[in-house]
């Protein structure tokens, strides 16, 4: 179903052993000194916000336990994605800021941190893409349930099954390609670094499939956003009366917003990463190969920065998300004011005073966030 590109390295497919290259074609010395602070300085942001925002979300995701049927599972496992890959550039943190590019923890783990960065990023791409196939074909039947399969699809829920399927085969995947990794038992010093694979080119043709992995996800995010999109305008120019019919077409340019996000995020790293692997497999001078690597560090920070803009992404088109957040600013400001003012009360839990709360229609993207968002769908 689907590959990662975690063969022989960590973060960039690729490390550098100690000792001359035996694999044909130039021998190229990687110098990335110049790139160091800026990796350092970026990806410690993402660090700090991701593993903020993630975390935050999968609180709110898994506080209502009343949605199970909902689209929140697919959301959990991308906060859960998200966070992973979060924790595997706190390494790069490491290795590029604290170790000045000094790789100290053995090849293995240097297999293992690359390659689980990459198997999250691939899981997070492939679940947005079936969160968008999902949102589609709610709507297009007017809101109506899809009919769940038998076995163990119908016990957990065809959402559920999906995800255990997809960790399963990224996890199994992911470790396989670790235990034949060929440096596994060689000493390192570097790691994140470019290497030619023209002595193993399977690797690079896996890794071009995970290319198309990319673009056929990216794929189905147009044509169903596109077609959520068209279809909410079409039915707020037909239908103004509609109690709703002004909240269609602001929804509808929120589907847009999700695909600009996931545009230039991914995009530009899947189109640096054709030219990247070209490289590695063929006999390319050490100028060209210096130009795709830094291309490819700078487009894996796009890459990376999603991480941490998914969960930005939730709150600002999810209203039940910003409530829940809101609320909780709300408990810890409480907290800290009967802090430093030593007054003894309690904070309030739920709505805070035990008062019913008329709920509100969300004003978020068309099913993409859970049931409340799920209501807006069945009305055109």
């Amino acid at each position: 179903m689907m590959a990662f590109p975690f063969l022989n390295s960590s973060g960039q497919d690729s490390q550098v052993s100690v000792g001359p290259s035996p694999e044909p074609g130039p021998h190229c010395p990687s110098d990335t000194s110049s790139m160091r602070i800026p990796l350092t300085l970026f990806y410690a942001l993402f660090v700090v916000l991701g593993l903020a925002g993630n975390l935050l979300a999968l609180w709110v995701f898994l506080r209502d336990r009343s949605k199970q049927g909902s689209v929140r599972v697919l959301l959990v496992n991308v906060a859960l994605s998200d966070l992973l890959l979060v924790v595997c550039l706190a390494f790069r943190v490491w290795y590029h800021g604290v170790r000045r590019e000094r790789w100290e923890l053995g090849a293995t783990m240097c297999h293992v941190v690359g390659n689980f960065f990459y198997m999250n990023m691939y899981i997070s791409i492939v679940l947005l893409g079936l969160i968008s196939i999902d949102r589609y074909l709610k709507i297009s039947r007017g809101g109506v349930p899809l009919q769940r399969p038998r076995g163990l699809a119908m016990r957990c829920g065809w959402r559920t099954a999906a995800c255990a399927l997809i960790w399963a085969l990224a996890l199994a995947l992911t470790l396989l390609l670790i235990l034949l990794s060929e440096e596994t038992h060689q000493e390192l010093r570097r790691c994140f670094q470019y290497k030619s694979l023209q002595h193993s080119k399977w690797k690079g043709y896996l890794n071009l499939m995970l290319v198309v992995v990319f673009w056929i996800s990216y794929g189905c995010m147009v044509v169903c956003y596109v077609k959520i999109a068209f279809k909410l305008l079409r039915t707020s120019k037909e239908k103004p009366d509609l109690p709703n019919a002004a909240r269609y077409a602001r929804t509808a340019n929120k589907s847009f917003f999700i695909l600009v996000l996931f545009t230039v995020c991914f995009v530009p790293y899947h189109i640096v990463r054709v030219f990247y692997i070209v490289s590695q497999i063929t006999d390319t001078s050490c100028y060209w190969r210096g130009v795709v690597y830094q291309a490819n560090e700078v487009a894996l920070l796009f890459s990376a920065l999603n991480s941490c803009l998914d969960p930005v992404m939730y709150f600002l088109l999810s209203s039940p998300m910003r409530k829940q957040v809101m609320q909780l600013l709300g408990n810890v400001m409480r907290v800290w004011e009967a802090g430093a003012s030593g007054s003894s009360y309690s904070v309030e839990q739920g709505s805070g005073s035990g008062r019913t709360v008329p709920r509100q229609q969300s004003t978020g993207l068309v099913g993409v966030f859970g049931n409340n968002t799920d209501d807006i769908t069945s009305q055109p």
